[in-house]
């Protein structure tokens, strides 16, 4: 909602949105790249609290959990899908105003944000090792200009509670500063009927963000965020008959406490050249563990009882300088832009691993350093055609320890960029095409019975060429975006898994990552937002998705060439309308849907895809509002059809009433859920 209104506005043409991840801050419209942007103002159906509720809104992303939240996000078909001992190189880049959160999204709370804008392909310039599948950047709420306040109260099914409140405003002339914090909990959707306890997959979270920003002068502007995020939640997921009720005697946790923060330098240092720099600082402890054996002592003669506890301190520090051409600045007859830049990160991760099966705790520590040098081009070679050439080249550095006695020292120097052909069509549509390279560092493997061949894994590399439409019409009323693209993998790095058996006849789940030769990832992509009347909107946003491998053998021997990649659906949409019948009034339908999809490419997993796999789904949600001068109230359902579908699988055997036979195990979604949010502004 707004900060302060004397009156809600009613809906006119749909406003220019503006793209802050990309090298230049960028209009939607201009932007040559496909690119979603996420606007937490607007009215949707349902109270949202964290990235994973929003992410499904967009073309060709999927999730994974594995967890109390869906931390790990798939572009395209790109992407990490969980992680345990071993250390973790994202495919996705995760950005909260200017702090790399990459890999731990749990931290990713959405109260007092802005918007979240998902770009989409490899950001092999932009952002680099990080960002092989895409970049997603959150960017939370700017100090107002005269003094505001918000609280939002929610309430809700299972137990969901939250409260949150927001002050903002001038401090001084120059000054301005901006608070907001929350608390939301709800006991979760599973119910232990061993423990006889419904919240042992509970959510509890805190939130809190601060920021000043400052204009010392007309040319200048230095902003501070400052952020704090405690997820206590809990982690029971799954159960033996792949329903909502569960046995365990000892339910894990998924908390995370996060402290991070930024510092933003913008200074026009004279008409030729813009300076920006952004310090970026986060420090978090991760504790996540579960009940292996998913019972209690006493289930079954053959049972067993194991737990597996990973407690990880992370501790990150990176740096972007980088100049701009200004007016006075451009090169070739004033007629090209230019950037040039320099990228630092140290990321240091401690790991101690906790296992019922080892005699001694587990510790390893991992420690990366990434040094960039970038810059682009951007020409105007004719009237309405424009020209960028990009390029970035960055060595990444590693080094490994761990109490195995294991040590590596990978070091890789990739280069990525990108060349984009951009034309206006005429006033209203423009036309793009981009050929982009974009990589991700190598690594290894370090689970202990592992053999040398499995150890170490090659750097990726991926081409991706897009041809894409932005257009506007009828007075700004409709919108539309259009993507088609074809992404080229090389020395694809495959998440697999493999199962060993134990000398007690309980089977050990190893994750491990090797190289397929090459893959490719190709599709469409349309977002339409369109208002015919001043008191209907229509909106639709489309996913299509092909993928593949190529001469690819997995560890068990097992030829996948031509298989699908993991999490990758065929389709997937998003669509609705918002009616506005009435001053005040509105009402908000909503459909959510996806193909089926593979959870993994491990051994068995192809050939008994019909234990393993998400199976097509479409969710339902809607809302009902009314938005007063200072207060608004909003009813929601979500999943209104209480429609039972797969976040998470995995493939081996776990129940001793079967003998431990492998079979598929899953982690449910979220089911119907419904509340009341009410929201005060001043």
């Amino acid at each position: 909602m707004p900060d302060s209104a004397a009156e809600t506005p009613a809906p006119g043409p749909i406003e220019e949105i503006v793209v802050t991840g990309e090298l230049r801050p960028t209009a939607l419209a201009d932007s040559a790249a496909s690119i979603s942007v996420i606007s937490l103002d607007e009215q949707r159906a349902g109270t949202v609290n964290h990235l994973e509720e929003v992410l499904g809104w967009v073309p060709n992303v999927n999730l994974s959990s594995g967890g109390s939240r869906a931390r790990f996000v798939q572009i395209r078909g790109i992407g990490e899908r969980g992680q345990f001992a071993e250390p973790l190189n994202p495919s996705v880049g995760l950005v909260l105003d200017g702090v790399d959160m990459s890999g731990i999204g749990t931290a990713a709370t959405l109260f007092d944000v802005a918007q979240v804008e998902v770009l989409r392909g490899p950001q092999g310039t932009v952002y680099g090792a990080n960002a092989l599948g895409g970049l997603i950047n959150v960017r939370s709420n700017a100090p107002s200009d005269s003094f505001s306040a918000r609280l939002r109260l929610d309430g809700g099914s299972y137990d969901s509670a939250g409260l949150g409140g927001v002050l903002s405003g001038p401090l001084t002339e120059n000054l301005g500063a901006r608070l907001a914090v929350q608390r939301y909990r709800d006991d979760g959707f599973m119910r232990n009927r061993y423990l006889r306890r419904d919240d042992t997959s509970n959510h509890d979270e805190l939130t809190a963000r601060g920021r000043l920003s400052w204009a010392p002068s007309d040319s200048s502007m230095l902003d501070l965020m400052l952020g704090y995020v405690d997820a206590d939640n809990g982690y029971d997921a799954f159960s033996l008959d792949n329903d909502r009720n569960t046995l365990s005697d000892q339910p894990g946790r998924d908390a995370q406490q996060s402290r991070f923060g930024s510092l933003r330098l913008g200074w026009d240092m004279n008409e030729a050249v813009t300076f920006q720099g952004t310090l970026g600082l986060a420090a978090s402890d991760i504790d996540y563990g579960y009940d292996e054996d998913w019972t209690y002592p006493g289930f079954d003669p053959d049972g067993y009882a194991s737990t597996d506890a990973y407690l990880r301190n992370r501790d990150t520090a990176s740096l972007d300088l980088r100049w701009l051409s200004g007016d006075a600045g451009r090169l070739f007859a004033d007629s090209t832009d230019w950037l040039v830049g320099v990228y630092a990160l140290r990321q240091q991760v401690d790991l101690t691993r906790r296992y019922t099966f080892f005699p001694a705790d587990f510790t390893s520590s991992y420690d990366v350093d990434r040094v960039a040098l970038y810059g682009e081009l951007t020409s105007r070679v004719s009237t309405g055609v424009r020209v960028t050439l990009g390029l970035r080249g960055e060595r990444h550095e590693a080094r490994y320890r761990d109490s195995e006695a294991l040590r590596f020292r990978p070091r890789d120097d990739m280069l990525g960029g990108r060349l984009v052909v951009q034309a206006d069509l005429s006033d209203h549509l423009m036309s793009y095409f981009s050929l982009t390279r974009g990589y991700k560092a190598g690594g290894f493997n370090i689970s202990g019975s592992l053999d040398a061949d499995l150890r170490e894994y090659d750097p990726e590399h991926l081409w991706n060429a897009e041809l894409g439409w932005k257009g506007s019409w009828l007075d700004g009323a409709l919108d539309v975006r259009a993507a088609l693209f074809y992404m080229r993998r090389d020395d694809v790095q495959v998440d697999t898994s493999i199962v060993r058996l134990r000398s007690d006849g309980s089977a050990e789940f190893i994750d491990l990552i090797g190289n397929a030769a090459d893959g490719s990832n190709r599709g469409a992509e349309l977002e339409i937002d369109y208002r015919p009347l001043e008191a209907l909107t229509l909106f639709a946003n489309v996913g299509l998705l092909d993928t593949e491998y190529r001469k690819f053998v997995n560890q068990a021997g097992e030829d996948l060439s031509g298989e699908e990649q993991a999490h990758a659906p065929h389709y997937q949409f998003y669509a609705g309308v918002e009616l506005r019948p009435a001053p005040r009034w509105y009402a908000r339908v909503e459909s959510e849907g996806r193909d089926s999809f593979y959870f993994s490419n491990s051994p068995r997993y192809v050939s008994n895809a019909g234990d393993l796999h998400s199976n097509a789904y479409v969710l339902w949600h809607a809302s009902i509002g009314y938005e007063a001068p200072r207060w608004s109230l909003k009813l929601w359902g979500r999943n209104l059809s209480d429609h039972d579908y797969a976040q998470r699988g995995f493939y081996f055997g776990n129940d001793p009433r079967d003998g431990y036979t492998a079979r598929g195990f899953y982690q449910l979604g979220e089911p119907r859920r419904y509340g009341a949010t009410l929201t005060w502004w001043y």
